[in-house]
């Protein structure tokens, strides 16, 4: 009986800490303008990228920004794969472009841009060696600038 209590409380307490990375910005501009909220649009080398990786691995699937960014964000990842079997299919990979081209055309991988829900940059930042509580304070700086 035991086990099984734990079984559910770690499968619920997982499932309300999971980040809804979203990959349509279309359709996180509506979520964000009906909840009130920035987005933060992500561009990530998934596969190639070290700074992309570290970005993810200590600062997106940390607890502190999973709980955080439920509240505060919409989250979208505009991901740009090199290894073949990482490719996204054409139509991800031309809005990917398309993203990249109005908010990414220097070509920066990690590039972290805070949108409101209309589309205007507020703020961009890249990747830091900081802990995941820092870093959602970074966000939060760039809304207030």
């Amino acid at each position: 009986m035991k086990k099984t209590f734990l079984f559910f409380f770690l499968l619920i307490s997982t499932l309300s800490f999971s980040q809804n990375w979203k990959t349509n910005f279309e359709d996180a501009k509506v979520q964000a303008a009906t909840e009130n909220k920035n987005i933060v649009l992500v561009f990530s080398g998934s596969d190639w990228c070290g700074p992309c990786i570290k970005l993810d691995k200590n600062i997106w699937q940390s607890d502190a920004f999973k709980k955080e960014s439920a509240k505060k964000w919409v989250l979208v990842r505009a991901d740009f794969p090199k290894k073949k079997a990482n490719q996204l299919s054409d139509e991800l990979t031309s809005s990917n472009k398309k993203l990249a081209e109005k908010y990414n055309k220097e070509g920066n991988f990690p590039l972290v841009v805070v949108v409101d829900s209309n589309g205007k940059v507020i703020g961009k930042t890249g990747y830091a060696n900081v802990e995941p509580e820092d870093y959602i304070t970074i966000l939060h700086g760039l809304e207030k600038k």
